[in-house]
């Protein structure tokens, strides 16, 4: 397993390094913004290249595109709990399927024993 390993760039609107997780393996997205929309954010304390990465993540969950492994690769969670928690957080349900409750209650009834 690839070890995450944080990358500074250098942030036009800012002028200050951010933060970015890379593996070896990424695709770099770009947004252009406004200088005065991108200033606005900035100013607030919002970290705009993560805000925009969890958005996208969360969008890509909804839409069934990403699986919440590949969430916990993409946003770099260390533990599905951390998934779990985010997902919460941001108001989205949790994919829970008739299969996974039948498999939860045949462990549960599995260990009950």
């Amino acid at each position: 397993m690839a070890s995450w390993q944080p990358l500074y760039i250098q942030d036009r609107t800012k002028k200050a390094a951010r933060r970015i997780w890379d593996n070896g393996n990424k695709m770099r997205i770009t947004l252009d913004l406004p200088e005065d929309i991108a200033a606005h954010l900035a100013g607030q304390g919002a970290d705009l290249a993560r805000a925009a990465l969890e958005v996208f993540a969360i969008e890509e969950y909804r839409a069934g595109r990403l699986s919440a492994a590949q969430l916990r690769r993409l946003l770099a969670f260390e533990t599905r709990m951390q998934v779990d928690g985010f997902l919460k957080a941001h108001g989205v349900e949790l994919e829970y399927s008739l299969e996974d409750l039948e498999r939860d209650r045949a462990t549960h009834r599995r260990l009950g024993q």
